[in-house]
């Protein structure tokens, strides 16, 4: 047990030493795979930190699903839904954070 503790400890403390550990997430996936020229693994991975800092899990993936369909942000954008209109806010905070952090 005690060497589990310590290979857990280990590696979160290596994790900033050796970023390619750390698994990435749903927005830094969907941006290396989006075909814009901006998307570089450093701006992918700056954009997905703040998303892990901004978004919960379940909205970081919705966030993933509008690099694969911009159409769908534009119907969250536009809906009616009291929840849309809830993760449209947080959305647009994430990207206003996105763009001051990673310009």
């Amino acid at each position: 047990m005690r060497h589990v503790f310590l290979a857990a400890s280990l590696a979160i403390l290596m994790a900033p030493i050796f970023p390619s550990m750390v698994s990435a997430g749903p927005i830094e996936t969907a941006c290396l795979r989006s075909d814009r020229a901006q998307a570089t693994r450093a701006m992918c991975r700056c954009i997905d930190n703040v998303a892990r800092q901004t978004l919960t899990r379940a909205e970081q993936r919705r966030a993933a699903s509008f690099f694969r369909d911009p159409q769908l942000a534009q119907d969250v954008r536009m809906s009616r839904s009291d929840r849309d209109n809830a993760f449209w806010a947080r959305y647009r905070e994430f990207g206003a954070a996105a763009e001051r952090a990673c310009s």
